[in-house]
């Protein structure tokens, strides 16, 4: 992650690489029973494609390079766009928009309740050296004579599907793809990310107002009064010179 500023105000971002996507696939309401797009995104060499999936890239091939990834993106009417064609960064976003973005959490392998579900653990006294990280009981007895389904255990940590919503795009720079979003996105550095455009919006959200200071001027009681005196005491010597 980094951070830019907006109007003074610190924002921390996530530079991510969008696109440029290019179109491999159209699906149709009367043949297929529904829009949708199937967008191709990164390179690969056309050696390592099957003969099959060479066939299905066939228009969207180009310099012997087939797309790495493959998404489809459904639309509820014609989205007017034809195989072979490329949509980039700027097509889509601007400065401001609400988006979701989606992506595979980081895989953390087989761990402990304590790790996975923070459970508290057991004490590790009066003869248990081997309780602290335990999960403890899983159930009740005779009565239901089962584990229920869901119940928090031990087991694989990580690599599920994570969406993070409510994102707003800081900045852009259309000519590198490269866009950033407020705040952190799910997954490894390097990792593939939808993003899912939710809402127009503008910056002014992520602007922090300052707070309103009123300063008001008040004396103190007895500074004042000693300032009285001492300026009486003055004008009294000055008409006694004067009298003399």
């Amino acid at each position: 992650m980094g951070q830019t500023f907006v109007e003074d105000t610190r924002v921390p971002v996530t530079w991510i690489k969008v696109g440029p996507c290019i179109v491999t696939q159209i699906k149709r309401q009367e043949k297929d029973g529904y829009w949708a797009i199937q967008l191709g995104f990164g390179e690969r060499r056309i050696k390592n494609v099957s003969k099959q999936l060479q066939g299905h890239l066939k228009g969207a091939i180009k310099e012997n390079k087939a797309p790495r990834f493959l998404r489809e993106v459904r639309f509820d009417s014609d989205p007017g766009l034809n195989v072979g064609e490329v949509v980039s960064l700027g097509d889509i976003f601007k400065k401001g928009d609400v988006v979701a973005v989606r992506g595979t959490s980081k895989g953390k392998g087989f761990a402990g309740v304590v790790k996975r579900w923070r459970f508290a653990g057991g004490p590790r006294t009066h003869g248990q050296s081997d309780r602290e990280r335990a999960p403890g009981s899983i159930g009740q007895g005779t009565t239901p004579g089962r584990v229920y389904r869901g119940k928090h255990m031990a087991g694989r940590m990580g690599s599920d599907t994570v969406t993070v919503k409510n994102l707003i795009v800081v900045d852009l720079k259309p000519e590198e793809n490269l866009l950033a979003v407020s705040g952190p996105v799910p997954g490894i550095s390097g990792g593939l990310l939808s993003l899912i455009k939710l809402a127009e919006g503008n910056l002014e959200e992520l602007v922090e107002e300052a707070p309103q200071v009123e300063v008001q001027e008040v004396e103190e009681e007895g500074k004042s009064d000693e300032k009285l005196a001492s300026t009486e005491s003055t004008e009294k010597t000055e008409d006694t010179e004067k009298e003399e």
